[in-house]
C-alpha cells in the first residue's frame, strides 16, 4: 500500500468522524495516489478490482432524490435490473448533483454519512469477498469492511444489478 497522508483531508476526516460516532472501529486511509477509479483503488490497496466497492450516485426521474449504488468494482451496473426489482427509473448525476445532494464529490463517496441518508442498493457480488474497500471522503480516501458490514452501516438492499 503507498504511502498515506499524515492528517486526513476535511471531507474524509468527517467521515471518520461519522465511523467513530457510530462506534466503528474501521479506519480511513488517505493514499497519496488516487482512488477515483475502481483500478486505481485497487492498485493503490494491493487489491482484486472486484473488491472496490464503488459507490455510485443516481437521480431518481421521478421523485429527484439520490440513490447509491454500491457495486463491485468489476461490474457495471444494470439499470434495466434494478428498475424490474425497486420500480426505480434512474438517471445519471452530474458532479454539482451529487456534491449538493451527497455532501461528497464523485470518486470520493462513501457508502454512509450523506448530508442525508440514502435508499442504498447493494451488489450481491461483494459478498463474494471476506473484505472489501470503500471510498471515504475523498478521490483519495478509502477504508476496508466486510461486505456484511456494509448492509449494516447502509441499511441497503442487495439485488442483482450487473450487466
Amino acid at each position: 500500500m503507498p504511502a498515506q497522508t499524515k492528517t486526513l483531508h476535511a471531507n474524509a476526516q468527517r467521515f471518520q468522524d461519522f465511523l467513530s460516532q457510530k462506534g466503528l472501529d474501521y479506519k480511513v486511509n488517505e493514499l497519496s495516489g488516487s482512488t477515483r477509479t475502481s483500478q486505481d483503488a485497487a492498485s493503490s490497496v494491493g487489491c482484486s478490482v472486484a473488491q472496490i466497492a464503488k459507490s455510485l450516485v443516481f437521480k431518481d426521474k421521478k421523485s429527484g432524490l439520490p440513490i447509491l449504488i454500491i457495486a463491485s468494482g468489476e461490474n457495471r451496473v444494470d439499470l434495466k435490473k434494478i428498475r424490474a426489482a425497486t420500480g426505480l427509473k434512474l438517471g445519471r448525476a452530474d458532479a454539482d448533483y451529487v456534491k449538493n445532494q451527497v455532501g461528497y464529490t464523485i470518486g470520493g463517496v462513501p457508502p454512509a454519512g450523506h448530508r442525508t441518508p440514502l435508499q442504498t442498493i447493494l451488489d450481491p457480488d461483494l459478498r463474494k469477498h471476506e473484505l472489501i474497500w470503500a471510498a471515504a471522503g475523498t478521490p483519495h480516501a478509502l477504508f476496508q469492511l466486510a461486505p456484511a458490514d456494509l448492509e449494516l452501516l447502509t441499511d441497503g438492499d442487495w439485488i442483482e444489478l450487473a450487466e
